[in-house]
């Protein structure tokens, strides 16, 4: 589950993505803001041949976890994927673009993927790799689908408690800086983004502050040190879509599809803005 909805049917029964091969993605499909934050990797989305696996290692801090190719071998050690990190290699899949943006993200937040590690090992260790707890599915969805977003003027946050998204997407509240996407770190998002016009939902968390790398650590910090993230509920859903300028069509029929900008559910609540 990627917590994504698609086009004008985004309300019909969801079915696992399937993405395109890496011949008919459009280059230009990475010119969309969900990708702003990894231009320095476009190459790797873009050329015609898959990047190795000691390429994506060359681009990773010198001391942490190493990308090793994941194939029948590996997993014959029988280990649980974190685990596997946490022993220092990252099992990815050759030739597949949602393992290929996992890398991405890693490279570029990995104070995040280690702390999102980290505390998967913890439940494990206490738990079993079998059984999963809330907190367990909280981390991955977050790891899959969520989005880091500062927020300068926090009486924004109101209209976010409220679902008012005709206020929170306001353009001049993003255009002049009071609320911001901060890191995208879901790289099932990026992933459904190979296939433009897609209406995507990122589960967020929101910092208060005007320093995006101030912002992202400290949301490592926090889920290293297991004060955030200990269930899906404290994540806040972002129909991404509605950011100005993230998509072709933002009329006012557009904002009107409620299976998209969904109307907030009886008795939802949501965290306090982080860092106040």
């Amino acid at each position: 589950m990627t917590g994504t909805a698609s086009g004008p049917g985004a309300g019909s029964v969801r079915r696992r993505f399937i993405a395109p091969p890496r011949g008919e993605v459009a280059p230009g499909c990475f010119a969309h803001p969900l990708f702003a934050d990894f231009t320095a990797y476009r190459e790797w989305m873009t050329a015609p041949e898959w990047p190795a696996i000691d390429v994506l290692n060359q681009a990773m801090p010198r001391h942490g976890p190493r990308f090793i190719a994941q194939d029948a071998a590996l997993l014959a050690d029988g280990l649980h994927y974190e685990t596997r990190i946490a022993q220092g290699c990252i099992a990815t899949r050759e030739q597949n673009w949602h393992d290929l943006f996992n890398a991405m993200v890693w490279v570029r937040h990995p104070a995040i993927k280690r702390a999102l590690n980290g505390q998967q090992c913890r439940h494990i260790a206490r738990m079993g790799p079998n059984t999963r707890n809330r907190a367990q599915q909280a981390l991955t969805q977050f790891d899959e689908t969520g989005v880091i977003v500062r927020m300068r003027n926090a009486a924004l946050l109101e209209l976010w408690d409220r679902h008012d998204w005709r206020g929170l997407f306001e353009p001049q509240h993003w255009h002049e800086g009071d609320i911001a996407i901060a890191a995208v770190i879901g790289h099932a998002l990026m992933e459904q983004m190979l296939v433009p016009g897609r209406l995507l939902v990122g589960k967020c968390v929101v910092v208060a502050g005007d320093d995006t790398a101030a912002c992202v650590a400290q949301v490592a910090g926090a889920i290293a040190a297991g004060d955030m993230l200990a269930a899906a509920a404290e994540l806040r859903p972002l129909p991404l879509a509605g950011i100005p300028g993230w998509h072709a069509e933002q009329s006012a029929d557009f904002y009107a599809q409620a299976d998209y900008f969904r109307p907030l559910r009886a008795g939802r609540q949501y965290p306090p803005l982080q860092g106040r």
